[in-house]
């Protein structure tokens, strides 16, 4: 699977990787992971990563490369993450001479030259680790500490039922290298009190449906000031109904300027359908898309609410 990506690398001198828009962890931590990789391994490669600013996840020095059109031009374009064009930051990667994508989100269309599509890996983190460990690349600190990262946020520290043994081994090998655990997972959990009470108050808004699917709506006026997005928002407030007993589907609406960002999860039933229908995607219990209004939101609300009287899927 990987035999092709390994010879495009080797063979163009320019690099240039993407990831999807609002990234979370996995994007992030696959493109800076891979990033470091290729560098490790091909010394003489020009390897840059694009996007809008990643302000997310700090600690692992993501700064992207403001590069000019011209840099496509005979070079290698890599995405990763990402399922749909549309969600692709920066499209210039349909200007370059081939292009690669690493992805573990269901197959919705094809993207690039050397599609590497495997909705079987909890993580894009985990696909470019196992393109590493079947390639025999050698990692360090810099490659094996953001796909590491990818892989834990991914999995939801490792308890999603995405998670596998392949899971365990791959983040086995990821820490023959030494990975700061304490350290990155203070990084990625640790909480400022002022957002501890914030969740706290939070947790009053969540409402439920006549079929006991239970929803945030954030209105833009209630999104905080100092948050970069309304995709962070909404992600944030995805997690706090995760465990409630007796809710199987459960749904983060938050308006944003570019529309009311839409975040869905389940522990038993496919939401990735009403997620495609509304002009989104991911997997089969995570899924997401940005939808125009209100009314909308509550439209794709009513679909989650007739899912639940359909049966479970194994």
């Amino acid at each position: 699977m990987f035999k092709e990506a390994l010879k495009a690398i080797k063979k163009y001198d320019r690099i240039i990787i993407h990831r999807h828009k609002f990234p979370d962890g996995d994007a992030i931590g696959s493109q800076l992971g891979l990033a470091a990789l290729i560098k490790d391994n091909f010394k003489n490669k020009e390897v840059y990563v694009v996007g809008a600013p990643a302000t997310r996840f700090p600690f692992l020095n993501g700064e992207m490369d403001d590069i000019p059109d011209e840099y496509y031009e005979g070079a290698l374009a890599i995405i990763l993450d990402c399922g749909a064009t549309h969600l692709i930051c920066d499209d210039r990667y349909k200007t370059a001479a081939k292009t690669v994508r690493f992805d573990h989100h269901i197959y919705c269309e094809k993207i690039a030259d050397i599609d590497i599509v495997d909705s079987t890996y909890e993580s894009a983190c985990g696909l470019v680790t196992m393109f590493a460990k079947e390639c025999k690349l050698k990692l360090s600190p810099a490659s094996a500490t953001p796909l590491y990262t990818g892989m834990v946020t991914d999995s939801g520290r490792f308890v999603f039922d995405s998670v596998t043994a392949r899971t365990f081994e791959l983040a086995a090998f990821l820490m023959s290298q030494p990975i700061d655990t304490a350290t990155l997972f203070y990084n990625l959990y640790a909480e400022e009190f002022d957002d501890i009470i914030a969740r706290a108050d939070n947790m009053h808004k969540i409402k439920f449906t006549d079929k006991n699917v239970a929803y945030i709506y954030t209105a833009r006026e209630d999104v905080p000031e100092d948050i970069e997005s309304a995709s962070v928002v909404s992600r944030k407030y995805i997690g706090l109904m995760r465990d409630i007993k007796g809710v199987y589907i459960w749904a983060s609406f938050t308006e944003g300027d570019d529309g009311v960002h839409t975040e869905l999860r389940s522990n038993r039933f496919n939401i990735n359908p009403i997620a495609v229908k509304y002009g989104g995607g991911g997997h089969k219990k995570a899924s997401g898309c940005v939808v125009p209004d209100k009314e909308t939101a509550m439209k794709l609300l009513a679909d989650l609410d007739e899912l639940t009287s359909q049966e479970v899927e194994a």
